[in-house]
């Protein structure tokens, strides 16, 4: 325990030691095992930054508190404990709120703390410096907002803080701390003593056996029955029981973006290559910490079932979700099995014993026809040596890389940049990519490369788009700083989908979508220290790649593509309005 002491209060004149606010957040903090910090000092926590760093806390500063709140998101998906951004107030504090948002909706677990104004001065709109009722703002976008006002307090709004990001479904977290409560004092063993770890913050929730039975029968009785997985159950790290039940089931299964690795992408029953015929022809389908929103159609339409429903009365869904209230939120679900999903799929896989019957030959020979041939139609695609590169040519040395390289991290933004990388680049172990996810909100990319670096200690490739790259390009100084092993490759054609768009006025501006031409993106990384490659050939990226995870140096690959390549907002383009042509 972390104390305070002055000349009135040294035990050598006879007076308790004392602690304050400032070692009380830090040592509620470490008691809970949190050992990095991602954020920025300022007003009112610069001297917490500083007294964290000195007392062992790994204190990672960010150029915008944006990416300081993308990064604490990621690492709490990655650790399966609440990552922790520090923010100033106000202004700072509205930085990181995208990030606590973007956290909540995918259920990564985070914990931000701000500082903020007093709250005398906020409730009577006395204007305080940056005055502003933070706490009301982040209720909305959180899983849960918490203030402390008194010292004696801070234990249980850092206890209370860490058990709502981690339990039952994860989400982000707000905790507010008035720059008035870290000056407070208070004897260091009271202080002590106030300090509460954490037990069993996320415990197990066991499935209802009898909706485990419904689950089981229902995909018992499938004719093409389907398993998806999405990052819930990446996050789960019930990795040996996923494979299994897909293993011992036969079941092929289709992984979302995140939940790519579970298996290897190139395991025979992975139904990836085949998706557009799989998802409309399954018959039953088991959801695995997938959720049935807009990535997956919302379960409706010609992507599930289409003019094929009527033929077996309608797909029927199995769903595996901690949250009963996830059920039926799109579509019917026959049999929702609501608990952890370490628990439930160790639960069918008790009930599916040694005797289960295969998947009918005729539906696994189907998908297998039409995977392989969309495998063959995309490998001769990436053996094209086109010039100047495309988006295949460049992510077939991607590709390449990440295979020879299965413990590395790969981090993906963009619209075309993401798309194509999903599709292509082939992941084989779990948890080592992570990307846009379900906003598919830009500028990700640095704050989750950075926060990937340090948490797993592996190298990271970050795959971007120029477009997403800007978002968050200046932390290339914040990786250069500590040094970390990753190389951004940044697939440039000049512009916000691609680089050739005109401006319909026929004035002098540039199109809203257009970049500076032949932007040299490469020397911002060398203005650091870092290493910067221009790649106008795939032989040139591979070098650069390949140099980058050998030294682990910073390294900004600026891969120059097509800038004819690319469509309007990647596989989205149905999303966007468009105008109305009149005559």
């Amino acid at each position: 325990m972390s104390a305070v002491l002055s000349p009135a209060t040294d035990p050598a004149a006879g007076a308790a030691p004392m602690t304050d606010g400032f070692h009380l957040v830090i040592d509620a903090l470490k008691l809970n095992d949190i050992t990095t910090i991602y954020g920025l000092p300022g007003i009112p926590i610069t001297d917490l930054t500083r007294m964290a760093q000195a007392e062992g806390l790994r204190m990672i500063s960010f150029r915008h508190e944006q990416n300081a709140g993308h990064a604490a998101a990621i690492a709490g998906f990655l650790n399966a404990r609440p990552g922790v951004c520090l923010t100033v107030s106000a202004p700072g504090f509205l930085n990181a709120l995208t990030a606590l948002a973007n956290a909540t909706t995918n259920c990564f677990p985070m914990i931000l703390i701000s500082g903020s104004s007093e709250r005398e001065v906020v409730d009577l709109q006395q204007g305080d410096y940056e005055e502003m009722d933070q706490l009301a703002i982040a209720k909305p976008l959180a899983k849960a907002a918490y203030r402390v006002l008194h010292a004696e307090d801070i234990g249980i709004g850092i206890a209370r803080a860490i058990r709502a990001a981690v339990s039952g479904r994860p989400g982000g977290v707000y905790l507010d701390l008035p720059a008035k409560l870290f000056a407070q004092t208070m004897d260091a063993a009271a202080g002590a003593a106030s300090l509460i770890k954490v037990v069993d913050p996320a415990p197990r929730q066991i499935p209802a056996p009898e909706a485990v039975q419904r689950a089981l029968e229902l995909l018992r009785g499938a004719k093409k029955p389907l398993i998806v997985l999405g990052k819930g159950a990446a996050y789960a790290r019930a990795d040996d029981e996923v494979r299994a039940l897909v293993e011992r089931t036969g079941i092929p299964y289709l992984p979302m973006s995140m939940a790519k690795g579970l298996l290897p992408d190139t395991h025979e029953l992975s139904a990836a290559a085949a998706r557009s015929y799989a998802l409309p022809e399954a018959d039953v389908v088991l959801l695995v910490g997938a959720r049935l929103n807009w990535l997956l159609s919302h379960g409706k339409g010609k992507t599930w079932g289409g003019k094929h429903a009527k033929a077996w009365g309608g797909q029927k869904f199995i769903q595996i979700d901690i949250s009963p209230t996830e059920m039926d939120s799109n579509v019917r679900i026959d049999a929702p099995v609501v608990g952890d999903i370490g628990s439930c799929v160790t639960a069918l896989l008790a009930g599916i014993g040694s005797g289960w019957p295969r998947p009918p030959a005729a539906w696994l020979d189907a998908l297998s026809e039409r995977k392989n041939k969309n495998i063959a139609k995309l490998s001769e695609t990436l053996a094209k040596d086109a010039r100047p590169m495309n988006f295949h040519g460049a992510l077939n040395v991607v590709r390449d890389i990440v295979k020879a390289n299965p413990d590395a991290m790969l981090v993906n933004e963009g619209a075309n940049a993401l798309d194509f990388t999903r599709s292509i680049v082939d992941m084989y172990k779990p948890r080592k990519r992570v990307d846009v996810g379900t906003w598919g909100v830009m500028g990700i990319g640095m704050g989750f490369a950075v926060a990937a670096a340090i948490e797993t200690g592996q190298p990271v490739i970050a795959i971007e788009g120029d477009s997403a790259f800007g978002f968050s390009g200046m932390e290339v100084e914040t990786i250069c700083r500590y040094q970390l092993p990753v190389c951004v490759v940044i697939f440039n054609n000049n512009g916000v989908y691609r680089g050739t768009d005109k401006n319909l006025g026929g004035g002098a501006d540039m199109a809203p979508t257009a970049f500076v031409k032949d932007a040299r993106y490469e020397r911002l990384m060398e203005a650091f220290g870092g290493v910067g490659v221009y790649a106008a050939t795939p032989d040139e990226l591979r070098r650069g790649m390949e140099e980058a995870l050998r030294s682990r140096r910073p390294t900004l690959v600026n891969a120059i593509i097509d800038e004819t390549a690319g469509t309007e907002s990647g596989r989205i383009t149905s999303l966007n309005p468009t105008r109305q042509k009149t005559t």
